[in-house]
């Protein structure tokens, strides 16, 4: 009786071990598939783990797994986290030619209100501050982000070559140009800090060892730079200046379809946020207008 049980022991231990090793094998080929689609490093490592997190609940791949799946996922994260690892799952059922259905997203609800942005006043403060201070470094790099629209991880990829040009080309993972354009006040200011520094080609935003900065430090030295100067840290993350960028744009010209395309936005419909008023601005209005 022992020895029975043992050896099915033994079976089941193996039939994982094998499932497992088929998995891992999938997930290479998974990888090499995404590569091929020209994904960011950091979407694939996404949808790579939303995969294995999948098979570490459910050995099979069955669409009933995949709902129970789903129902895991709304139980303890975000909605926009959720949608993240459905929109991976879907991938990898997409590679796999998987004939059933796919994984609905969950609707994530918009809010009437922008909030977190950085304000015109403190940016004006920070910018001050950071000249006064010579931290030429970050005095440019959050004007970059402010006068131009772009995420983090597209100003840091700046290089003497595009100051000189006046913008730079962004490749998207469909292979879509996205032109970034740099304000020709800016253009000359950065190139006389360039000039000064002697670094006339190559990156621009580099660290004390000389290798470019990475977004993940800049967020960190954001807060750091709050705490500095006494600003409020919720409002000091990078994606707070691109915000104050569309913020600025959207009430100086109208164009919200010139505003998506600078932004790199796929719809139109995400850029219409910026239409809308802060809850500090909604606040100010309701204070200054109700009198009854």
């Amino acid at each position: 009786m022992t020895k029975h049980i043992d050896r099915t022991v033994d079976r089941k231990g193996t039939e994982a071990k094998a499932s497992d090793t088929a998995h891992d094998i999938q997930l290479q080929e998974f990888s090499r598939y995404l590569m091929v689609q020209n994904l960011s490093p950091n979407t694939i490592r996404s949808y790579l783990f939303a995969v294995r997190q999948f098979f570490q609940f459910y050995p099979q791949l069955t669409y009933p797994n995949l709902q129970l799946y789903k129902l895991y996922l709304l139980e303890h994260y975000k909605p926009q986290t959720v949608n993240l690892r459905i929109h991976g799952l879907n991938s990898f059922l997409a590679y796999l030619e998987w004939p059933n259905e796919r994984l609905m997203q969950v609707r994530i609800q918009r809010k009437a209100y922008l909030d977190q942005i950085i304000s015109e006043g403190d940016y004006e403060y920070l910018k001050s501050r950071l000249l006064q201070d010579r931290n030429y470094l970050y005095y440019f790099l959050i004007r970059f982000m402010a006068a131009t629209g772009a995420r983090v991880s597209e100003v840091i990829q700046f290089t003497a070559e595009d100051i000189a040009a006046g913008y730079k080309d962004i490749y998207s993972k469909d292979n879509k140009v996205r032109r970034i354009y740099i304000p020709a006040l800016l253009q000359a200011d950065t190139w006389v800090w360039l000039r000064q520094t002697g670094r006339l080609s190559g990156d621009i935003f580099l660290s004390r060892s000389g290798k470019r900065i990475t977004a993940r430090g800049v967020r960190g030295q954001l807060k750091s730079i709050a705490r500095q100067y006494h600003l409020d840290e919720q409002v000091m993350y990078p994606h707070s200046f691109r915000h104050r960028f569309a913020k600025n744009f959207i009430e100086s010209c109208s164009n919200i379809s010139l505003l998506s395309n600078l932004l790199g936005h796929e719809s139109i419909e995400t850029t219409r946020i910026y239409l809308q008023r802060s809850s500090s601005e909604q606040k100010a209005i309701i204070n200054e207008v109700v009198d009854w």
